[in-house]
Protein backbone atom coordinates (compact mmCIF):
# COMPACT_ATOMS: atom_id res chain seq x y z
CA UNK A 1 0.00 0.00 0.00
CA UNK A 2 1.38 3.21 -0.89
CA UNK A 3 2.69 5.28 2.10
CA UNK A 4 1.25 8.83 0.73
CA UNK A 5 2.84 11.79 2.57
CA UNK A 6 3.92 13.13 5.95
CA UNK A 7 4.36 17.31 6.65
CA UNK A 8 7.12 17.84 9.52
CA UNK A 9 7.11 21.41 10.90
CA UNK A 10 9.31 23.05 12.61
CA UNK A 11 10.66 26.21 14.10
CA UNK A 12 13.88 26.35 12.51
CA UNK A 13 16.31 24.98 9.75
CA UNK A 14 18.36 22.02 11.58
CA UNK A 15 15.27 20.96 13.82
CA UNK A 16 14.47 18.40 10.80
CA UNK A 17 17.72 16.68 11.19
CA UNK A 18 18.94 16.27 14.85
CA UNK A 19 15.65 14.48 15.73
CA UNK A 20 13.90 12.96 12.83
CA UNK A 21 16.39 13.18 10.08
CA UNK A 22 16.80 9.41 10.09
CA UNK A 23 12.83 9.17 9.57
CA UNK A 24 12.35 11.26 7.25
CA UNK A 25 15.27 9.55 5.07
CA UNK A 26 13.42 6.05 5.81
CA UNK A 27 9.99 7.19 4.64
CA UNK A 28 11.27 8.67 1.98
CA UNK A 29 13.12 5.30 0.83
CA UNK A 30 9.65 3.80 0.88
CA UNK A 31 8.20 5.99 -1.84
CA UNK A 32 6.43 8.65 1.04
CA UNK A 33 6.86 12.35 -0.31
CA UNK A 34 8.24 14.35 2.65
CA UNK A 35 7.60 17.96 2.95
CA UNK A 36 9.41 19.71 5.91
CA UNK A 37 8.57 23.18 6.48
CA UNK A 38 10.66 25.66 8.79
CA UNK A 39 8.52 28.48 10.21
CA UNK A 40 11.53 30.52 10.66
CA UNK A 41 15.10 31.23 8.62
CA UNK A 42 17.34 30.52 12.02
CA UNK A 43 18.59 34.62 11.55
CA UNK A 44 18.84 34.42 15.43
CA UNK A 45 20.73 31.30 15.74
CA UNK A 46 24.30 30.96 15.38
CA UNK A 47 27.07 32.17 12.98
CA UNK A 48 29.04 29.38 13.60
CA UNK A 49 32.22 29.34 15.74
CA UNK A 50 34.53 30.72 13.96
CA UNK A 51 31.74 32.40 12.52
CA UNK A 52 30.99 31.75 8.48
CA UNK A 53 28.89 34.66 7.96
CA UNK A 54 27.53 38.22 9.27
CA UNK A 55 24.73 38.40 11.01
CA UNK A 56 22.76 39.70 8.50
CA UNK A 57 23.30 37.11 6.03
CA UNK A 58 22.68 34.43 8.90
CA UNK A 59 19.32 33.88 7.55
CA UNK A 60 20.10 32.95 3.45
CA UNK A 61 22.64 30.78 5.10
CA UNK A 62 20.82 28.75 7.52
CA UNK A 63 17.85 28.31 4.55
CA UNK A 64 20.77 27.09 1.95
CA UNK A 65 22.24 24.53 4.79
CA UNK A 66 18.42 23.69 5.30
CA UNK A 67 18.57 23.09 1.59
CA UNK A 68 21.33 20.85 1.67
CA UNK A 69 20.10 18.83 4.76
CA UNK A 70 16.59 17.88 2.46
CA UNK A 71 19.04 16.72 -0.53
CA UNK A 72 20.70 14.63 1.98
CA UNK A 73 17.89 12.98 3.29
CA UNK A 74 16.69 12.41 -0.19
CA UNK A 75 13.54 14.36 1.01
CA UNK A 76 11.59 17.71 -1.25
CA UNK A 77 13.10 20.83 -0.78
CA UNK A 78 11.92 22.75 2.05
CA UNK A 79 8.96 25.15 2.85
CA UNK A 80 10.60 27.76 4.59
CA UNK A 81 7.48 30.78 5.96
CA UNK A 82 9.72 32.96 6.82
CA UNK A 83 8.57 34.55 10.14
CA UNK A 84 10.96 35.99 12.92
CA UNK A 85 13.31 33.78 14.33
CA UNK A 86 12.16 34.10 18.17
CA UNK A 87 8.81 35.74 17.73
CA UNK A 88 6.68 32.93 17.14
CA UNK A 89 4.42 33.10 20.09
CA UNK A 90 3.72 36.61 18.40
CA UNK A 91 2.48 35.17 15.21
CA UNK A 92 -1.40 35.52 14.77
CA UNK A 93 -2.24 31.65 15.51
CA UNK A 94 -4.97 32.00 13.44
CA UNK A 95 -2.83 32.71 9.99
CA UNK A 96 -0.81 30.36 10.76
CA UNK A 97 -2.81 27.80 11.57
CA UNK A 98 -4.67 28.34 8.27
CA UNK A 99 -1.24 28.92 6.17
CA UNK A 100 -1.21 25.18 7.63
CA UNK A 101 -4.63 24.00 7.01
CA UNK A 102 -3.98 25.09 3.52
CA UNK A 103 -1.35 22.93 2.90
CA UNK A 104 -2.86 19.41 4.21
CA UNK A 105 -5.40 20.50 2.14
CA UNK A 106 -3.38 20.65 -0.66
CA UNK A 107 -1.18 18.01 0.05
CA UNK A 108 -3.53 15.22 1.74
CA UNK A 109 -1.00 13.97 4.07
CA UNK A 110 -1.07 10.48 6.15
CA UNK A 111 1.37 12.13 8.62
CA UNK A 112 2.28 15.46 10.90
CA UNK A 113 5.04 15.83 12.77
CA UNK A 114 5.85 18.48 14.74
CA UNK A 115 7.47 19.17 18.57
CA UNK A 116 5.98 18.49 21.56
CA UNK A 117 3.69 20.88 23.24
CA UNK A 118 6.13 21.79 25.62
CA UNK A 119 9.03 21.99 23.13
CA UNK A 120 11.30 19.49 24.47
CA UNK A 121 14.13 22.24 24.79
CA UNK A 122 11.62 24.76 26.03
CA UNK A 123 12.05 26.85 23.14
CA UNK A 124 8.73 29.29 23.07
CA UNK A 125 9.14 29.08 19.25
CA UNK A 126 9.04 25.17 19.35
CA UNK A 127 5.89 25.06 21.67
CA UNK A 128 4.07 27.33 19.32
CA UNK A 129 4.61 25.02 16.18
CA UNK A 130 3.44 22.21 18.27
CA UNK A 131 0.44 24.30 19.32
CA UNK A 132 -0.20 25.38 15.11
CA UNK A 133 -0.13 22.04 14.17
CA UNK A 134 -2.00 20.22 16.76
CA UNK A 135 -5.08 22.97 16.24
CA UNK A 136 -4.31 22.25 12.19
CA UNK A 137 -4.50 18.49 12.49
CA UNK A 138 -7.98 19.24 14.67
CA UNK A 139 -9.13 21.42 12.22
CA UNK A 140 -8.25 18.95 8.97
CA UNK A 141 -10.39 16.21 10.44
CA UNK A 142 -13.26 17.98 11.36
CA UNK A 143 -13.22 19.43 7.62
CA UNK A 144 -13.03 16.00 6.13
CA UNK A 145 -9.33 15.80 5.70
CA UNK A 146 -9.82 11.74 5.28
CA UNK A 147 -6.21 11.12 4.36
CA UNK A 148 -4.66 12.86 7.30
CA UNK A 149 -4.37 10.10 10.13
CA UNK A 150 -1.97 11.19 12.73
CA UNK A 151 0.17 13.25 14.84
CA UNK A 152 3.24 12.31 15.98
CA UNK A 153 5.37 14.63 18.27
CA UNK A 154 9.19 14.28 18.63
CA UNK A 155 10.69 12.69 21.83
CA UNK A 156 13.52 11.89 24.24
CA UNK A 157 13.11 8.43 26.32
CA UNK A 158 13.93 9.54 29.67
CA UNK A 159 16.01 6.68 30.14
CA UNK A 160 18.00 8.34 27.45
CA UNK A 161 17.88 11.74 28.80
CA UNK A 162 19.10 10.08 31.87
CA UNK A 163 21.70 7.86 30.66
CA UNK A 164 23.30 11.44 28.21
CA UNK A 165 23.18 13.65 31.56
CA UNK A 166 20.48 15.86 29.19
CA UNK A 167 18.53 17.57 32.28
CA UNK A 168 17.72 20.34 30.51
CA UNK A 169 15.53 18.36 27.94
CA UNK A 170 12.00 17.76 28.34
CA UNK A 171 11.63 13.91 28.31
CA UNK A 172 9.19 11.63 27.71
CA UNK A 173 8.84 8.65 30.15
CA UNK A 174 9.89 5.66 28.19
CA UNK A 175 6.21 4.09 29.20
CA UNK A 176 4.56 6.81 26.84
CA UNK A 177 7.05 6.38 23.51
CA UNK A 178 4.84 4.80 21.06
CA UNK A 179 6.93 4.69 18.27
CA UNK A 180 11.39 3.95 17.69
CA UNK A 181 12.82 4.01 14.83
CA UNK A 182 16.18 2.26 14.36
CA UNK A 183 18.25 4.41 11.93
CA UNK A 184 21.53 3.02 11.27
CA UNK A 185 20.99 1.97 7.76
CA UNK A 186 20.70 5.45 7.16
CA UNK A 187 23.12 6.62 9.71
CA UNK A 188 25.55 8.39 7.02
CA UNK A 189 22.71 10.72 5.44
CA UNK A 190 21.53 11.59 9.00
CA UNK A 191 25.19 12.84 9.77
CA UNK A 192 25.43 14.33 6.04
CA UNK A 193 22.43 16.76 7.30
CA UNK A 194 23.26 17.07 10.00
CA UNK A 195 26.78 18.86 8.65
CA UNK A 196 24.85 20.40 6.33
CA UNK A 197 24.24 22.91 9.26
CA UNK A 198 27.95 24.16 9.31
CA UNK A 199 26.90 27.27 11.70
CA UNK A 200 25.25 25.01 14.49
CA UNK A 201 27.70 22.56 14.60
CA UNK A 202 29.23 24.53 17.92
CA UNK A 203 25.75 24.74 19.28
CA UNK A 204 25.37 21.07 19.52
CA UNK A 205 27.64 19.40 22.07
CA UNK A 206 26.71 15.33 21.59
CA UNK A 207 28.72 16.16 17.81
CA UNK A 208 31.71 16.11 19.94
CA UNK A 209 30.99 13.55 21.78
CA UNK A 210 32.61 9.78 21.18
CA UNK A 211 30.01 7.68 18.41
CA UNK A 212 28.51 6.04 21.16
CA UNK A 213 27.07 8.58 22.70
CA UNK A 214 26.08 10.13 19.39
CA UNK A 215 24.92 6.99 18.60
CA UNK A 216 22.79 6.17 21.20
CA UNK A 217 21.23 9.76 21.34
CA UNK A 218 21.10 10.32 17.40
CA UNK A 219 20.66 6.79 16.25
CA UNK A 220 17.27 6.13 17.49
CA UNK A 221 14.37 8.15 17.02
CA UNK A 222 11.44 8.39 18.84
CA UNK A 223 7.89 9.52 18.50
CA UNK A 224 5.04 10.12 21.12
CA UNK A 225 1.58 9.93 19.33
CA UNK A 226 -0.82 12.78 20.00
CA UNK A 227 -3.83 11.97 17.60
CA UNK A 228 -5.03 8.85 15.57
CA UNK A 229 -7.61 7.86 13.58
CA UNK A 230 -5.59 5.10 11.23
CA UNK A 231 -4.62 1.77 12.68
CA UNK A 232 -1.92 1.82 10.03
CA UNK A 233 -0.14 4.63 9.80
CA UNK A 234 3.19 4.09 7.91
CA UNK A 235 5.42 5.82 11.44
CA UNK A 236 4.63 2.93 13.31
CA UNK A 237 4.86 0.09 10.89
CA UNK A 238 8.44 1.99 10.12
CA UNK A 239 8.93 1.58 14.15
CA UNK A 240 7.95 -2.42 14.09
CA UNK A 241 9.47 -3.66 11.04
CA UNK A 242 13.50 -4.18 10.33
CA UNK A 243 14.95 -1.33 7.69
CA UNK A 244 17.66 -2.48 5.80
CA UNK A 245 19.53 -0.28 3.64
Amino acid sequence: MPLGKVIALFAHPDDESFRCGGTLALLARRGMQVQVIAATRGEAGSCGDPPICRPEELGAVREAELRCACRALGIAPPLVWGYADGGLAQVDEREAVERLLSLIHDLQPRVLLTWPPHGLSGHPDHQAVSRWAAAAFRRATSEGVDTLGVLYYLAVPRSVADDLGLKQLHATPDERIDVAVDVTPVWEQKIAAIRCHQTQQGESPILRAPEARQRLFLGTEHFQLAMSHMSDDPLALLGREPIRA
